[in-house]
């Protein structure tokens, strides 16, 4: 492993100084982006996607083309030669021949860390199982960044599977480097946060953490009401999927007494969790957090080839 290469596998592993860089660079870009329509030409970007995807993956190869670089890839694993047993070990010293970076979403926990490794090019996390998913927190801090003026005091509700939520894990612990003023977790208790990230939290930031079961509960107070969805896929059975899936719909009713300036986020697909009703609520923003994706992993991409 060349022991220069950067690669982004989680946030953890960048100052809150690199961080801010990156989403003030993601609004540059989305202020001027044909300023940066050149910033990677001659450069190929590889998605090795072994789970599937459809904004993490589109969003990167969108990124990648409007900054002038090409995309290669594949977002089937069995189209791969993981399929005849190869290791990600030899596939990523391989791919290190044919790209200059590449984006990998694996369903086992701690993948692309082993991928960056055995790589002589960045690898770049696109989320690995129920653990992290930190260009999503990039794309969520530069969509609150732009539509709250700030990253700090908030507070932030996050609502649904907080258990297995990757998009939760990695926003939670990215946001209480940012002196969040309280989190508010409305979870059933089934999918309630896992006690290991309470505790970290305790340990490490001066923050307040409120559990609910109810997004009545809290919304009075709620900055950012971040929702998720119940995730089939992490479920081992289909009893426990159904019994959960409608535990949480949002509609205009829930919002009815939360703040004006309240944003409604979520990092999509959703399933039923919010009504289609409240997309014409101007507090929705989960359509523009969505683009928004395309500008931070942009930034992203020139960081990590350290082109202008």
């Amino acid at each position: 492993m060349a022991m220069n290469i950067r690669h982004l596998i989680s946030l953890a592993d960048y100052s809150k100084e690199e961080i801010l860089e990156l989403v003030k660079l993601g609004e540059k870009i989305y202020n001027s982006p044909k300023d940066y329509a050149k910033s990677c030409e001659g450069k190929i970007m590889a998605t090795l996607f072994f789970e599937p995807s459809t904004r993490t993956k589109f969003s990167f190869e969108s990124a990648m083309l409007r900054l002038g670089g090409n995309v290669l890839g594949f977002s089937d694993a069995n189209t791969s030669s993981v399929k005849k047993g190869e290791s990600v070990a030899d596939t990523i010293r391989c791919i290190s021949y044919y790209a200059d970076i590449a984006v990998m979403r694996h369903p086992k926990e701690g993948t692309p860390k082993l991928a960056s490794m055995y790589s002589e090019i960045p690898i770049i996390n696109a989320g690995d199982g129920g653990h992290l998913h930190p260009t999503q927190t990039l794309t969520d801090l530069l969509t609150i960044h732009t539509y709250k003026g700030g990253l700090e005091n908030h507070v932030i509700g996050l609502c649904g599977d907080l258990k297995y939520g990757r998009t939760v894990h990695s926003l939670i612990k990215t946001m209480a480097r940012f002196n969040t003023k309280k989190f508010v977790l409305i979870s059933p208790e089934e999918l309630t946060l896992p006690e290991s990230l309470k505790r970290y939290l305790k340990d490490n930031y001066d923050v307040k953490i409120k559990e609910v079961r109810y997004i009545e509960e809290a919304i009075e107070e709620l900055d950012i009401l971040y929702m998720t969805r119940i995730q089939k896929e992490r479920f081992f059975n289909e009893e426990d999927y159904l019994k959960l899936k409608n535990t949480y719909i949002l509609d205009n009713d829930k919002i009815r007494n939360g703040k004006k300036d309240m944003i409604i986020m979520h990092p999509l697909p959703r399933v039923n969790e919010i009504s289609y009703e409240v997309d014409s609520d101007k507090r929705a923003i989960y359509f523009k957090q969505a683009k928004m994706g395309v500008y931070v992993r942009m930034a992203l991409i020139t960081k990590l080839l350290e082109v202008e």
